[in-house]
């Protein structure tokens, strides 16, 4: 079993959905829609001078579902390489 954790902009959210349910038929997860924070490039924090926001997004994979899952998101990660689209397998 492995937890994948995945954050990126809002903006390629239901992107990144649509693959990994592509990718997992039936996949579970929880979503967190208005991540705030700061990473190399920009900051999301939802204010008027920051306005866009992330999303976390966390799945209990077992190890050939994470596989595909990852590969699917890197897929997205090449048609928006902008977005600081970040994972994490743990596990």
């Amino acid at each position: 079993m492995k937890r994948v954790e995945i954050v990126a902009s809002e903006l390629v959210q239901a992107e990144i959905l649509a693959a990994l349910e592509k990718a997992v038929p039936g996949i579970e997860y929880t979503l967190i829609p208005e991540a705030h924070g700061s990473g190399k490039r920009t900051r999301k924090e939802g204010t008027s001078i920051w306005p866009e926001l992330n999303f976390v997004l966390f799945a209990y994979l077992d190890d050939e579902e994470a596989a595909a899952a990852l590969g699917a998101l890197s897929l997205v990660r090449e048609r928006f390489p902008g977005e600081g689209i970040s994972a994490f397998c743990l596990g």
